[in-house]
C-alpha cells in the first residue's frame, strides 16, 4: 500500500494591481449557468480616465444564444460590497506550484430582455411614505390593518370637510361685517381679556361701592386674624419711628395711613392690619424672586406668606432647584390688589401717585390698572408745601356705576428713511 503525499505549494502576492488587472468574479441573479464555457463576455470601461469616479466604472457583458447579461459596478443595482470589502483569487501555477494572489471584484449579472428599459415603469416620485405603506397596507395588509387604514381614512375625510364648513363660515363673516370692524372687535376684545386678568375677584353688579371688590376677596377672616400681632405693631410705631422709616425711604402709601390712622377701635386694628399686608405686597411688586424667608423678619404669618407664594408668584427652575418669580404681569396683578385694598383702607379713594412710586411702575401703568377696575380718576393738588412743589397727585375713586373706558388704538407712524 502507498501513500502519495500532496505536493505542497507557495503563495505569491502579485504586488499593486490597477483597475484593469484585477480579476472578474461573476454571480448571476437568476440562477447558476451550466455551460459557461459558451458565455461571450465583454468588458467595457468608462472613457472619462480623468474623472476621479467615472475611471473606475466598469460594465461587464455576457452573451449567449438565447440571452444576455449585464452588469456593471456603479449605481443602484452595483453590489455594495466592492465599496466595503476586498476580495481576492487564487490562481495556482501547476509548473511552479506557486498560488498567485490577485485583486478581485464582483459583478452581479442580470437577465437582459429586449424591449424591456430601466426607465420603461418609472416610479411615482410624487408619493409620500404614507402614501406608499398604504399601498402596501392595501395589497398585503392583515385586515386589522386594512381596518385602521379605512377608519384614518374616513376621519381624514370628516377632518376636511370640517375644514371647508368652518372656512366657509368664517367667509362668509367677513363678507357680512367687514374685515376691519372683525379686527378692531378682535383687538378688543385681547385687550380687556388682559386687563381682567390681573383684578381681583369681583361683582360688576354690586349695589355698594365696598361690595364691588370685597375686603374679604383680598384677605380672608382666617388671614386678617393671623395679622393681628404684627397689625399691632405697627399701630404702636411712635412719629419718631415713622420719620425714621420715611427717611430709609420706606412706602409712601403705607406711611401716610400709618401717620393718620384712627384713634381708638376697630378702624384703628383694622387699618393697621391692612398696612402691614401692603407693605408686604409692595415690597414684594420690587423683586425678582421670592425666597422662602420672605417677610419672616418683619413677623409676616405663614398662611399670609403661602397666599404671596401662591397667587403673586410664578414658579420657574433654575439649576435644577424650583424658585418663585414675580413677572410683569404679576406686576400688574400686585398693582391691582394694592389698589382694592387702599380703596378700603381710604374709604374707597386711592392715590394713584404715591402707589405708583412704591410700586415701581410708570404712571401710565398705573392709571391703566385703575381704568381696567372702572374707578373714577381725578386730580387733587396738595396744600401747603405740597403745593409748592406743583406736584398734583392723581386719585382713584370707585362710584357706581363703575366707568367703562374706550379702548384707545393708536398706530404710530414710521419714520422714513433718508
Amino acid at each position: 500500500m502507498t501513500t502519495t503525499m500532496a505536493a505542497s505549494c507557495s503563495l505569491v502576492c502579485c504586488g499593486e494591481e490597477t483597475d484593469s488587472d484585477k480579476a472578474v468574479i461573476v454571480r448571476f441573479s437568476n440562477g447558476s449557468v451550466k455551460h459557461a464555457e459558451k458565455l461571450d463576455f465583454a468588458m467595457y470601461k468608462s472613457a472619462d480616465e480623468n474623472h476621479p469616479r467615472k475611471k473606475t466604472r466598469r460594465i461587464l457583458v455576457a452573451e449567449t444564444d438565447g440571452l444576455s447579461y449585464v452588469g456593471d459596478n456603479f449605481g443602484a443595482a452595483s453590489m455594495k460590497c466592492n465599496s466595503l470589502c476586498k476580495y481576492y483569487v487564487g490562481v495556482l501555477n501547476k509548473q511552479t506550484m506557486q498560488m498567485e494572489l490577485h485583486s478581485a471584484q464582483l459583478f452581479n449579472m442580470q437577465p437582459l430582455i429586449p424591449g424591456e428599459t430601466e426607465t420603461s415603469t418609472p416610479q411615482d416620485t410624487t408619493l409620500s411614505f404614507r402614501d406608499k405603506v398604504d399601498s402596501l397596507i392595501e395589497a398585503f395588509g392583515t385586515n386589522k390593518q386594512k381596518r385602521a387604514l379605512s377608519s384614518r381614512r374616513l376621519n381624514q375625510v370628516g377632518s376636511d370637510t370640517l375644514h371647508k364648513a368652518v372656512s366657509k363660515a368664517a367667509n362668509s363673516v367677513i363678507d357680512e361685517k367687514g374685515l376691519e370692524v372683525l379686527q378692531q372687535e378682535v383687538a378688543e376684545t385681547e385687550s380687556q381679556g388682559d386687563l381682567t386678568l390681573h383684578l381681583p375677584p369681583y361683582n360688576a353688579n354690586a349695589d355698594k361701592p365696598e361690595n364691588v371688590y370685597q375686603f374679604d376677596d383680598l384677605l380672608t377672616p382666617v388671614e386678617f386674624g393671623a395679622l393681628e400681632q404684627a397689625g399691632s405693631k405697627m399701630a404702636t410705631l411712635s412719629p419718631e419711628e415713622l420719620q425714621k422709616m420715611s427717611d430709609a425711604g420706606g412706602c409712601l402709601t403705607v406711611l401716610s395711613h400709618l401717620q393718620n390712622l384712627p384713634s381708638v377701635g376697630e378702624a384703628r386694628e383694622k387699618t393697621a392690619r391692612c398696612a402691614f399686608y401692603l407693605s408686604l405686597l409692595l415690597r414684594l411688586a420690587r423683586q425678582k424672586n421670592m425666597n422662602g424667608k420672605f417677610g419672616q423678619e418683619e413677623g409676616c404669618p405663614r398662611i399670609v406668606q403661602r397666599k404671596l407664594f401662591k397667587t403673586f408668584t410664578v414658579e420657574t427652575f433654575n439649576n435644577g432647584r424650583v424658585q418663585n418669580m414675580v413677572s410683569s404681569s404679576m406686576r400688574a396683578k400686585l398693582a391691582a390688589h394694592c389698589l382694592a385694598l387702599l380703596l378700603h383702607m381710604g374709604h374707597m379713594t386711592a392715590n394713584l401717585t404715591l402707589l405708583h412710586r412704591d410700586l415701581g411702575i410708570t404712571e401710565a401703568r398705573m392709571i391703566e390698572v385703575a381704568k381696567s377696575m372702572g374707578l373714577t380718576l381725578s386730580k387733587f393738588k396738595g396744600k401747603g408745601e405740597e403745593a409748592a412743589l406743583e406736584d398734583d397727585h392723581r386719585h382713584a375713586s370707585l362710584i357706581l356705576p363703575l366707568v367703562k373706558y374706550e379702548q384707545f388704538m393708536e398706530r404710530r407712524k414710521r419714520r422714513k428713511m433718508r
